[in-house]
């Protein structure tokens, strides 16, 4: 009978000191009707406390079909309006482009751990409008942009030289040029929620965990209580 290769291994066991929740409650009388404006709230709350030094960062995972497999990554949320939450990224040779173009579903994860709290956001992505990506593009960087026309992003390269020549020759390109202009190919991304949950750390792993549900963005909320 062949090992199971399960048993030939010694397991390696991580043990990080017990960590209790225990900073603050939430209770559906605390939520505001909007899952927009509840987010607004727990955002602003975030960037007031001088702990969470990256309350923008989310973790954006997509799938691709039909193979189901699934991907994930560290991103810079940017925008919010009431259709959703924007990133903005390359959208041609990108791995997140190649699931989006075949699954337009999307979900993020905001993660604020002085305060003990978590968002998700699950839904269906959409393009900005052009004149939406050229704003924000100009608001970056010089070196920022220059790398958006530099980066085959996700592409395979030989070594860091060849990315390097491929910044050289893109800074040389637009030397003269002072306004960069914004790629084809680059721009925004919104996600337009049809769930958003909100998840406050309690003692003992009893965490309180309210979700806003709805089947299209046409129809109203529905907040309901979740199991931790």
């Amino acid at each position: 009978m062949a090992d199971n290769p399960d048993r030939t291994q010694t397991p390696i066991i991580f043990a990080p000191k017990t960590y209790q929740y225990d900073k603050s409650t939430l209770k559906e009388a605390d939520l505001l009707p909007d899952p927009i404006d509840q987010f607004t709230k727990w955002f602003e709350e975030a960037k007031k406390d001088p702990r969470e030094t990256l309350p923008e960062a989310i973790t954006f995972a997509s799938a691709e079909l039909p193979s189901g497999r699934v991907s994930s990554r560290i991103l810079l949320f940017k925008e919010l309006d009431h259709r959703g939450f924007t990133i903005y990224s390359n959208w041609m040779t990108s791995r997140k482009a190649e699931d989006i173009k075949s699954n337009p579903h999307g979900a993020i994860n905001f993660f604020w751990k002085d305060l003990q709290r978590q968002v998700r956001v699950e839904g269906l992505t959409e393009h900005v409008n052009r004149e939406t990506s050229e704003r924000y593009f100009h608001t970056r960087p010089r070196g920022s942009k220059i790398g958006a026309w530099a980066s085959p992003q996700s592409k395979e390269l030989k070594d860091r030289a060849e990315l390097d020549e491929l910044a050289k020759k893109n800074a040389e390109r637009f030397v003269n040029v002072e306004d960069i202009p914004c790629p084809d190919y680059w721009g925004g991304l919104r996600i337009v929620p049809l769930e958003i949950e909100f998840w406050q750390g309690r003692p003992n792993r009893l965490h309180d965990r309210f979700v806003y549900r709805r089947a299209s963005e046409h129809d109203p909320w529905k907040i309901v209580r979740l199991a931790p």
